[in-house]
């Protein structure tokens, strides 16, 4: 698994989320890609919000390039993200639709659905993630139009 980034990925979780989060972990260190943890880092409850905001805003400010958010249905930390302007999150659940969000949509940040994927799943997942390079081209008009602009104050 090459991280053709070449930069810190960053992974966050919630409880639920909490084993597979482990398991990538272990993973980047097997293929002695850095990360940075933001948490959580037990399987005790808490609120996937809370570390889906620390992983956007570490993309945000540069300290990452790109990221890793589980929760339970990937879902909830995957809204959590995209809530930020600079963040381009893709729930991902299958290897196709992980390299399209990469290709076509240069996702900086990978969702996970922890309690839906097998390990050897989210490997392949992970890897594809990691890379696959953004192919630009027609694909960077559609990113550029993704942020709203207005003009008249709400």
């Amino acid at each position: 698994m090459e991280n053709t980034n070449r930069g810190i990925v960053g992974l966050a979780s919630d409880h639920a989320g909490y084993e597979l989060k482990e398991f990538i972990r272990v993973l980047l260190d097997k293929k002695d890609i850095p990360y940075i943890d933001y948490g959580t880092y037990s399987a005790e409850s808490v609120d996937y919000a809370v570390f889906g905001h620390k992983l956007a805003e570490a993309v945000e400010k540069s300290e990452i390039q790109r990221g890793i958010g589980v929760c339970g249905s990937g879902n909830g930390i995957n809204i959590t993200l995209n809530k930020h302007a600079a963040i381009r999150s893709a729930l991902c659940w299958n290897e196709e639709i992980t390299r399209l969000a990469r290709a076509h949509n240069d996702a900086n940040i990978l969702a996970l659905p922890g309690r839906f994927l097998s390990m050897d799943l989210a490997e392949k997942i992970v890897t594809v993630f990691l890379s696959t390079p953004f192919d630009g081209g027609r694909h960077q008009a559609r990113i550029d139009a993704i942020p709203i602009i207005r003009d008249i104050p709400l």
